[in-house]
């Protein structure tokens, strides 16, 4: 597997921003770079958009706060009694403006849409290099790659938010909110753009973004916004991939970028972590694991635990149970040792099961501070029931092409085949539980609850309120610094 070292590259504008340390991108290091000598050379150009990636890897997203928001707030995971204070609020929704957790989520995404925008900006340099430097695919690729991460950054945002600051260009002045609308234009347009240009899985080097990542991502976007004949026409162009024959090689480090795998969030701690503590936002310095495994572990720090509602959702010899939980009973460290009932005791008792999807218990005997293993944030699997959805609920939908859908990923979990009969509110209630099962852990389910307007009946008694938890506020520190973003000017309730 090719290795990158980490370098540091000092761009002009509004920040300072550092390379990003992901498994199998090629780059030769350069030297220190100035903004004169800026988009000159390949590796200089290539270490720009690297950049933009580097913003993923922060604890203010995958390395840390981002799934236990999510999955506190879908009530996948509960909290044992010494989670943090911080994150204690996502599990009652008595989260508010002066949260650290949702801070740092806005001020990494936009340091990464800035990222983008740094090379988006430069894309007059870019084109004005000669083929014998850059040819016209690797200049289209790269902008590729740039709009694709402004787009991924924004819709990260966007569900959480609503309306929001566009920025297309790097600026020092903060910008007032616009529609959600029109952000949603912006992040189909990157996306089409990206799909365009980018490269294929079959030629680009593993982690980048990939033309079948940009379709991907952009049938999504279409998705939660109703289009559903225009989502589907996108999904379709995702091609060339396939179920994992093994359920859980979606959440190993050995089996990174297999068949199933679109867009992976990069990690390897043998690139260097000394910098993970104080990589909140910034995406700069060495960080190269994430937290997850020490964090959900129920033979690490155990946080937190899969809720009974989670575990009840499964039937009877499903075979993602299995390989989504531990339970006393489960080998683990290469199957030379067995999970006891004293495994899952916390403070308040012994827990039904712990978190299996992202630990690493697989082949050692515990966890620790660091994490390798990859977040893979979208998978065929999900493509398939998405396109069951699209195909259920457009008009004129076959609502037997959308169980074929679903029954693709019901075959691979060994459980009953649908019948091909189903009604269009069966197939949907079919699509609800199978999206809870397949996706368990992996940040997707609050959102689907919400854009289908069931999050009032599936979180009634956790503490969410209509109208006013479906987002988030805008931070403290935003609606203080940005004189176009009051604090009068935020989310309902808040």
């Amino acid at each position: 597997m090719k290795k990158i070292k980490y370098i540091v590259v000092v761009l002009s504008g509004i920040l300072a921003i550092n390379s990003c340390d992901t498994k199998d991108l090629e780059l030769t290091n350069p030297n220190a770079l100035s903004p004169e000598t800026f988009f000159k050379t390949k590796n200089q150009v290539q270490s720009a958009v690297n950049a933009c990636y580097a913003n993923l890897q922060t604890r203010g997203l995958y390395a840390r706060h981002i799934f236990f928001a999510l999955d506190l707030m879908a009530q996948e995971a509960k909290g044992n009694p010494q989670l943090e204070g911080n994150k204690v609020p996502f599990t009652n929704f008595t989260f508010d403006a002066s949260s650290d957790i949702i801070q740092y989520y806005w001020e990494t995404c936009f340091l990464g849409i800035s990222k983008s925008n740094f090379v988006l900006d430069n894309e007059a340099k870019i084109q004005a290099l000669p083929n014998s430097i850059l040819t016209q695919e690797q200049k289209n690729k790269f902008l590729g790659e740039a709009h694709f991460l402004r787009a991924y950054y924004y819709f990260l945002l966007v569900p959480r938010f609503g309306d929001l600051p566009i920025y297309t260009t790097q600026t020092t002045e903060g910008l007032a909110r616009s529609s959600k609308e029109d952000v949603y234009k912006l992040i189909e347009a990157d996306f089409d753009f990206a799909s365009k240009n980018l490269l294929s899985k079959t030629v680009e080097d593993k982690g980048r973004a990939t033309k079948e990542a940009a379709f991907a991502y952009l049938g999504k976007v279409l998705l939660y916004q109703k289009k559903y004949d225009e989502a589907l026409t996108a999904f379709n162009k995702v091609t060339g991939f396939s179920l994992e024959s093994n359920f859980y090689n979606n959440f190993m480090d050995e089996t990174e970028h297999g068949p199933e795998s679109i867009f992976e969030i990069e990690y390897d701690e043998t690139l260097g972590v000394g910098d993970k503590w104080g990589s909140d936002t910034a995406g700069d310095g060495v960080a190269e694991s994430t937290l997850r495994g020490q964090e959900y572990g129920n033979l690490g720090w155990f946080n937190v635990y899969p809720s009974d509602d989670l575990l009840d959702e499964y039937e009877t010899g499903d075979k993602r149970f299995g390989e989504t939980f531990y339970v006393p009973g489960s080998k683990y460290n290469k199957g030379n040792s067995t999970m006891t009932a004293a495994n899952f005791t916390s403070s308040a008792g012994i827990r039904r099961a712990g978190w299996k999807k992202y630990q690493n218990y697989y082949k050692r005997t515990d966890e620790n501070l660091d994490s390798s293993i990859n977040f893979k944030v979208m998978r065929y699997s999900d493509v398939l029931l998405m396109k069951a959805e699209c195909e259920s609920l457009r008009a004129g939908g076959v609502q037997s092409t959308a169980i074929g859908y679903i029954n693709e990923v019901r075959f691979r979990a060994d459980v009953p085949l649908l019948a091909t009969t189903l009604t269009k509110d069966q197939v949907f209630t079919a699509l609800v539980h199978e999206r809870k099962v397949e996706l368990a852990g992996e940040q997707v389910r609050f959102d689907d609850i919400i854009r289908w307007g069931i999050a009032s009946t599936e979180l009634a008694g956790t503490g969410f309120q209509t109208g006013k938890s479906e987002l988030w506020p805008i931070p403290n520190r935003e609606t203080s610094s940005n004189p176009n973003i009051k604090p009068s000017d935020n989310n309902p309730g808040y």
